[in-house]
């Protein structure tokens, strides 16, 4: 995995410590671990207790589906659900799909917590952006740049762009 040591450590850093200040006890990070299955994760994002955004294979599985590189006919068990994924999620580069994997954000979150923040904000790593867009650090000189930035960005992630200027009181 891309961090060390607890889900809940890890939290509680992203959400008390790291976490601009008008947006702390709005944005509220998930991690559920699915035992049994190759250790896979299903991490979300919360906003006002609305889930915003999710990071698991599933959610790569039906972002590859709707671009129309793997059949979405009913899946008929466990192999017809995942038929045709490895080799279309094997051709397809994260900076074509809008959905990441678990080990994705996991790989992503162990990088921002590696970086300094000038190296972050720059990063080609959508979700190293995510992270470094909701950062503490991130000053009103570096959130003014932002506001000419968002349209682009992946629609995802103008959303937390936008939630953090509002949150900021620069954009209505």
């Amino acid at each position: 995995m891309g961090y060390e040591g607890s889900w809940s450590g890890m939290r509680r850093w992203l959400e008390q410590e790291m976490l601009a200040e008008p947006l702390r006890g709005r944005v509220r990070y998930q991690c559920t671990r699915f035992v049994g299955m190759d250790n896979d994760h299903l991490y979300e994002i919360y906003v006002d207790g609305k889930m915003v955004k999710r990071f698991s294979l599933e959610t790569v599985r039906d972002c590859l589906a709707r671009q129309g590189l793997i059949r979405q006919q009913p899946p008929v068990g466990y192999r017809g659900y995942w038929n045709g994924f490895p080799e279309a999620f094997s051709r397809t580069p994260p900076e074509d799909r809008d959905e990441y994997t678990d080990r994705e954000f996991a790989e992503a979150l162990g990088l921002y917590r590696q970086q300094d923040i000038q190296t972050s904000l720059a990063s080609p790593d959508p979700i190293v952006r995510m992270f470094t867009v909701l950062d503490r650090r991130a000053g009103r000189r570096t959130l003014e740049k932002w506001r000419g930035t968002i349209n682009d960005q992946p629609e995802w992630l103008r959303y937390f762009y936008e939630l953090r200027l509002n949150a900021e009181g620069m954009i209505s």
